[in-house]
């Protein structure tokens, strides 16, 4: 029996990894072409326009400046470039000082390492540099001069961003999608609160606070796309006309960013008030509603985030922005039957989490304050 368990659960895992493995090939396969005549394009025109010999680079820095990073294309065309331009420059240099050899060959890529470190944060520009060094000295240069392959790199680079010019896939595909995972992992946490105060259970609370504090990844992700979505549409004449949407992303994100510090601050804070009974039976009705309502409000911001046709975004947008300015109207402890003054500072903080949320949807920050009950 323990063996036909094994059996089972193997014979389902390798199942879920292949249905994983063909959705993931399904979605790259537009990219995966790209980067094929991309990489073959650029080692056709160095070798045969150019006239170098096995131009390697050309290839395999177009590959490394597509790829399927979430950092911008123009940054990682720049690292690739400069790091094989610098790289070459370093080595050379300290071939003709030290010569070749394998200890040679250690001190160039040490410096070359922390030199690229301290010039520049970037993997690539790091590796690129530390790498052309090391082949310098190892090596022997390529007909025409050890700058060849720093032609090449560039070439590589160049025939990358034309092809992100003239072949782009949709900017707005990847920050739609993070939006959309985002507002829904924050409409969770809310969730998960709600329900820890029904149940007067703090250890949901808890899981409240871990699950929100588990979104900054997710922040940081849509930030990346968003900055790489921004140069796909600063390129792209096809896409251009899109730059004003991007903004929009980007200044919801902001906000969005907010709320969820602030969501995680109030799921701090309710764990505490659960744990000394700081509310009563009907403060805790109250709340628990307020959250419920807030987070289908940040469902129906996301739907409108994530939205394709301006109309339906628009209607969406304005559905969340009316629902969130009805929970907003109610925070007020007086309002939510709140008597203890630890249960008031569960309510003051749903405040500014409120505020942040309204102005995710595009609303003026001086309106959604006064949206607000007077204290």
């Amino acid at each position: 029996m323990a063996l036909a368990n094994r059996l089972n659960t193997s014979r389902r895992f390798l199942r879920g990894r292949f249905r994983t493995g063909v959705i993931r090939s399904r979605n790259s396969l537009l990219p995966a072409v790209q980067m094929t005549v991309c990489a073959v394009g650029a080692y056709a025109f160095a070798e045969y326009v150019l006239g170098h010999s096995g131009p390697l680079f050309a290839a395999t820095s177009s590959l490394i400046a597509l790829g399927f990073s979430r950092e911008p294309r123009l940054r990682r065309v720049v690292e690739v470039g400069l790091g094989c331009t610098i790289g070459i420059a370093v080595g050379d240099l300290l071939l003709h000082w030290l010569g070749s050899g394998i200890w040679q060959a250690a001190v160039v890529l040490l410096f070359s390492i922390l030199l690229a470190r301290f010039l520049d944060s970037g993997s690539i520009f790091t590796t690129q540099l530390a790498l052309q060094s090391l082949l310098v000295v190892l090596l022997p240069a390529p007909d025409g001069g050890p700058f060849t392959r720093s032609l090449d790199a560039v070439v590589g680079g160049l025939f990358a961003l034309l092809v992100t010019i003239l072949i782009p896939r949709d900017p707005r595909r990847e920050p739609r999608k993070d939006v959309r995972n985002l507002l829904h992992e924050l409409a969770e946490v809310l969730r998960e609160c709600a329900e820890s105060l029904v149940k007067s259970d703090s250890t949901l609370a808890w899981h409240a606070l871990v699950r929100g504090r588990s979104c900054q990844p997710l922040v940081d992700g849509m930030r990346q796309s968003l900055r790489s979505s921004g140069e796909v549409a600063t390129l792209s004449p096809a896409y251009r006309r899109h730059r004003d949407e991007l903004d929009r992303l980007e200044r919801s994100l902001e906000y969005i960013d907010l709320a969820l510090r602030n969501s995680r601050v109030f799921a701090r804070r309710l764990t505490s008030a659960i744990n000394h009974a700081a509310l009563t039976d009907e403060a805790i009705d109250s709340i628990a509603e307020v959250l419920q309502e807030t987070a289908a409000a940040i469902d129906e911001l996301s739907l409108g985030l994530a939205e394709t046709h301006d109309g339906a975004r628009r209607a969406h947008l304005r559905t969340a922005r009316r629902n969130l300015a009805e929970a907003a109207m109610r925070v007020h402890p007086k309002m939510l039957n709140v008597e203890r003054l630890e249960g008031e500072t569960v309510v003051m903080l749903l405040r500014p989490l409120m505020v942040d949320l309204l102005e995710a949807t595009g609303m003026n920050p001086d309106e959604a304050r006064d949206l607000l009950p007077d204290l």
